[in-house]
């Protein structure tokens, strides 16, 4: 009776083993196992592996050169904006849950707030709900906006039907920014919009606007007057104002007077 030849050692398991990376089980094992020619080969390419540490051992007492640490540093900071973004996103779903009961408890909420700062305070919930929607979808590169610029006009027509509302779709472009497109979002009043834009860099903006009941000043005159306002607790800035009924915010992660320019630019059209 012959015994069985034993099977030939995995050569993974040779550079593991050289490595240092198998388990103490596994690697006596593997050494148990080993034949004249896994003997030469694993001394082979340990000695290669000692001479490679050798030419760079200074470099492991070294600082990371400068381009290198300003890479990981780039990199960090954009894993740490995801991770943001997707702690803003679990607050839109916290938000569009606040939405829903706000509205179901307003009416036994009568003379929680002054009449005065009623309507700022319901400005700036719209401001805030802007900034979170531009949070949420910002970082969306294959479906940022639910349509895209190419449907232009069916954006606007399907937009102003929803908001109950004939919309007009700034054109940004003397300001560097382009159209994306826009999307159908909930608000506490009803239906809302956001139009998103991106200029040359990458950078995007969003217009975020619906109605805001009981928002407005009691006189015709103050109905008419927009006082823009910086919104600056959320994820990104926003300037927001109101206009006949309507809320609109301007936000991204732009500097404060550029933004603010691109605010004006966008209130002149509408």
């Amino acid at each position: 009776m012959h015994e069985s030849p034993a099977h030939p050692i995995d050569e993974n398991d040779l550079h593991a083993l050289v490595d240092g990376q198998l388990p103490p089980g596994r690697a006596q094992a593997v050494l148990a196992r080993l034949n004249a020619a896994d003997t030469e080969r694993l001394a082979h390419w340990t000695q290669q592996r000692n001479r490679l540490r050798s030419l760079h051992t200074a470099l492991a007492h070294e600082p990371p050169p400068e381009p290198l640490r300003a890479a990981a540093a780039r990199l960090q900071a954009l894993h740490d904006r995801q991770a943001q973004y997707w702690r803003w996103g679990g607050m839109a779903a916290s938000v569009l849950l606040a939405f829903g009961l706000g509205w179901g408890l307003r009416g036994q909420w009568h003379g929680t707030l002054p009449s005065a700062q009623a309507p700022l305070a319901s400005a700036q919930r719209f401001a805030q709900q802007a900034a979170v929607a531009h949070a949420v979808y910002q970082p969306e590169q294959r479906h940022p906006v639910e349509v895209a610029a190419a449907q232009q006009e069916h954006l606007v027509q399907w937009l102003s039907k929803r908001l109950n509302r004939p919309l007009t779709l700034p054109v940004l472009t003397a300001q560097g920014f382009e159209l994306v497109g826009g999307r159908l979002l909930p608000g506490e009043s009803g239906a809302r919009a956001q139009f998103m834009y991106q200029n040359a860099a990458g950078q995007r903006i969003t217009l975020y606007l619906g109605a805001l009941n009981g928002v407005l000043p009691s006189t015709d005159a103050d109905a008419d007057t927009t006082a823009f306002r910086l919104y600056t607790d959320g994820p990104v800035p926003a300037f927001y104002w109101r206009d006949r009924g309507f809320g609109y915010a301007l936000s991204g992660p732009l500097a404060r007077d550029a933004l603010r320019a691109l605010a004006t630019a966008v209130h002149q059209q509408l």
